[in-house]
């Protein structure tokens, strides 16, 4: 069994993959989407979006990190994904469900899965660009509108030479609500011999467990239900119970450390308020504690917060290693 971490954009970036695949379960992490235009872009994109790469395209638990590209051109994605694994990505993932309204507007993202053929054009230019030992794989909804192409984009797409896919078993219209209907996946798995992922509204292990009845895949992708619980990949593979909440406490006082003194250190008030936006779905002590910071705007202020509802006896964040 397989648990992938979903790459969710302003969300799962290399700071949040540090921390999830710390705690234990992932096989592997997908990158933030590089969005692709009408150009190569430079290494310091790739190395922006993924600086995993400085470290054989592993998180510091060891995890492979796999970039993803969006776009809509075949040639220059194929460039792009020549780009990404020569600079040691292990492979190469292609986001066709982005539901993004300024992502489908200029023509990427979910919006192509309306373009069967589009979807074929780009994963064949993509799988002839990297090498056949390294996988290209995909993720999609299950549509845009409607699910009427599900099927038949799930076989394009293989037809195209990918590796694997990744199926979020909501339409782009349907967006996050729930339910997923996992039942598609099982109708996709059908018709293709391609491996296939379910994602989609996988919250605690008897999610997964009727996911992976319903949808006939042993693989599962965790998005937010991994930043609602973050042991989730865990308690799915082996039965762990839950994180207590001051564990979940302790977390994100180490995420202050990275957050505070990394790059993005400016945004870290925002940051720890999404997160905590997470967390309530699991635990009702984040929505007291969001109550406590949600007007606080520095890093000390909310990290004295953090600290009085941690396990240690006494809070010391400093720059991580």
């Amino acid at each position: 069994m397989k648990v992938m971490l979903a790459p969710m954009e302003g969300v799962v970036d290399h700071l949040m993959r540090d921390m999830l695949t710390q705690v234990g379960g992932f096989d592997i992490c997908v990158t933030e989407f590089i969005r692709i235009v009408d150009q190569r872009l430079p290494h310091k994109t790739f190395y922006r979006y993924c600086p995993e790469l400085h470290q054989g395209s592993k998180t510091p638990a060891g995890v492979p990190v796999r970039i993803q590209l969006l776009g809509q051109h075949p040639q220059w994605l194929a460039e792009n994904a020549q780009v990404a694994v020569e600079l040691g990505s292990p492979g190469v993932d292609l986001n066709f469900g982005c539901p993004a309204k300024t992502v489908n507007k200029s023509k990427g993202g979910a919006v192509l899965l309306k373009e069967t053929q589009t979807l074929y054009d780009i994963v064949k230019a993509v799988r002839e660009a990297v090498p056949a030992d390294l996988p290209v794989t995909a993720k999609i909804r299950l549509g845009f509108e409607d699910k009427t192409l599900a099927v038949d984009n799930a076989c394009a797409i293989a037809e195209a030479g990918a590796t694997e896919l990744v199926v979020h078993a909501r339409t782009k219209t349907e967006g996050y609500k729930p339910p997923a209907y996992w039942e598609w996946i099982a109708k996709i798995k059908a018709k293709t011999s391609l491996p296939v992922i379910a994602n989609g509204e996988i919250w605690n292990s008897q999610d997964a467990k009727q996911c992976q009845q319903q949808s006939g895949c042993e693989d599962l992708m965790l998005g937010r239900g991994a930043l609602a619980m973050p042991n989730l990949a865990n308690a799915i593979k082996s039965g762990a119970t839950p994180m207590r909440w001051d564990e979940v406490a302790d977390l994100l006082i180490r995420y202050s450390g990275y957050e505070i003194y990394g790059d993005k250190g400016r945004y870290y008030p925002n940051r720890i308020k999404q997160w905590c936006g997470y967390l309530r779905r699991q635990y009702p002590q984040a929505g007291v504690l969001f109550e406590d910071i949600r007007r606080l705007n520095h890093a000390q202020d909310i990290v004295k917060i953090l600290a009085s509802q941690s396990s240690q006896d006494r809070v010391c964040y400093t720059n991580p290693p």
